[in-house]
């Protein structure tokens, strides 16, 4: 779909202002009232979901040009999808978050693009990888002596993916270690894709880049498939949004789960038990892929017709994607089942959980930005007089790590794995 295609759905937004707050019955606070980190930060309607609504329209017309600081406004959505859900709690016909994709596909067409996205797409094509600087050759070099099969080599149905963030980043790679250690020692038999492990491509088209991001796809999807795997476990919630709902989409029918639903699954069958308590009270974190955008993916076919030619309709039904089918209760049930763990909750959570500011790119593009946007929720995590903040996402924990709330106070910082692993 092109952004010409989506026209009627910029015309008839109401400017009803549901996609810069929470819901109201949501709200227990002004200072915790925001949804968009883009307009939070930028303060300019342009850079709300409406507002984009109405920049499409103005490009589209000829009326606005491609400018360095119109550039900036379209990338400046971090692909959270938060405005996707509050537009849904008071619409039922809008699509805000694929507009917005749509809004970035466009740009990077006419060559509108972020200095930092070139670097980062250069390296995507060389190394498999969206994080620069890398190099292919070391991509499986954190699963040295972990005893992981080799699914091309040994014959085994489960795929460990660690993804980008979690096989470079040093300072990460010890998460992705335990979590395969954790699972091994509950006796699940673990693979992985060897020199096919690649990059999944889903900050792509979190960035436009939809070519780049089906060819990332289907090179994986052939890989899954030639491998034999029958289920894909990740600990990176980016990795989790792309093969549950964008590879599904394009036909993959595999099993995916993030690390956190295997450990819950596991902590039921009574194959993982603590023994250690963890005398400390956190909060945590939902990642945006991992918790509104953890939707299944449902294929729809239909038409959008009006009635009365007024009101519009889709038949049949369309899936109606609001968030609040993620993953929210296995982390939270795996928190609680660790001994001496005291979990307090923030006031923005589960669908409508104030993003961390590295989705779309946005932490290597626009990093000044992205590091407000994790402020701002540093600061949310120290109202809740929590010792440290939760998350099960390495983007989330890096963006997390150094950032500063108002006062210029911060936070411990730890992967939900992190707890598990100290448990056990």
């Amino acid at each position: 779909m092109a952004l010409q295609d989506l026209r009627p759905m910029m015309e008839r937004c109401s400017s009803c202002s549901g996609c810069k707050f929470i819901p109201f019955e949501k709200i227990q606070s002004v200072r915790f009232a925001e949804n968009c980190p883009s307009i939070g930060y930028y303060n300019f309607h342009t850079y709300a979901a409406r507002g984009r609504f109405q920049l499409s329209q103005s490009v589209l017309d000829g009326r606005t040009e491609l400018t360095e600081t119109v550039t900036e406004a379209i990338h400046s959505c971090t692909s959270c999808g938060l405005c996707d859900v509050t537009c849904k709690i008071t619409r039922y016909n809008l699509e805000p978050l694929a507009h917005n994709l749509e809004q970035k596909a466009y740009a990077v067409e006419k060559g509108a693009v972020l200095p930092a996205q070139k670097t980062i797409m250069e390296t995507l094509a060389k190394e498999n990888s969206m994080i620069p600087g890398t190099k292919k050759k070391n991509r499986t070099d954190w699963a040295k002596d972990l005893n992981l099969k080799d699914l091309f080599k040994e014959k085994g149905e489960i795929a460990f993916f660690a993804g980008c963030k979690y096989s470079y980043d040093e300072k990460l790679q010890k998460t992705a270690q335990d979590a395969v250690r954790i699972l091994q020692h509950a006796g699940v038999d673990l693979g992985y894709l060897g020199a096919a492990d690649n990059c999944c491509t889903g900050r792509a088209k979190q960035m436009g880049y939809f070519k780049e991001f089906d060819k990332g796809a289907n090179t994986n999807i052939k890989a899954f498939e030639k491998a034999g795997v029958k289920t894909i476990v990740t600990p990176c919630s980016d990795c989790y949004n792309s093969f549950k709902r964008q590879y599904a989409e394009l036909g993959m029918e595999v099993e995916v789960l993030h690390v956190v639903e295997y450990i819950e699954r596991l902590i039921l069958e009574g194959k993982i038990k603590f023994s250690k308590s963890v005398p400390m009270t956190v909060t945590y974190h939902d990642p945006c892929h991992l918790g509104r955008q953890g939707e299944k993916f449902e294929a729809w076919e239909g038409i959008d017709k009006k009635i009365f030619n007024q009101i519009h309709i889709y038949e049949p039904r369309k899936p109606r994607y609001n968030g609040i089918d993620g993953v929210y209760d296995a982390p939270r049930n795996i928190l609680k089942a660790i001994p001496g763990v005291n979990l307090v909750e923030m006031e923005r959570i589960r669908e409508y959980s104030w993003c961390c500011g590295a989705g779309g790119g946005c932490s290597q593009t626009l990093p000044e930005y992205s590091a407000w946007t994790a402020g701002e929720r540093i600061a949310e995590a120290n109202s809740t007089g929590a010792d440290a903040l939760v998350t099960a996402c390495p983007w989330c924990k890096d963006n997390f790590t150094d950032a500063e709330d108002e006062d210029g106070n911060k936070m411990e910082v730890l992967d939900i794995i992190d707890l598990v692993h100290k448990a056990i």
